[in-house]
């Protein structure tokens, strides 16, 4: 139950986040800030290449689609 909440968060916070144009950096910062809030702890953020995320969940898109922001539990 616990995970699906968490995964409902992430995917909410995708939907935002997929149609801003914001810089990485920033929105990436956005994201965090949401997670922290939410209380989710022991994961990273990271910007990839758009498409280069295998494993990860796809949580963003910036730089006008060209990267996506990456989420994963560690």
């Amino acid at each position: 139950m616990k995970r699906l909440m968490l995964a409902v968060a992430v995917f909410s916070l995708a939907g935002s986040a997929l149609a801003a144009g914001k810089p990485c950096d920033e929105l990436k910062a956005e994201i965090d800030a949401k997670l922290k809030d939410k209380g989710v702890v022991s994961y990273s953020l990271e910007v990839v290449d758009k498409g280069s995320a295998t494993d990860k969940t796809v949580v963003g898109s910036c730089e006008a689609g060209a990267k996506e922001i990456v989420y994963q539990r560690g």
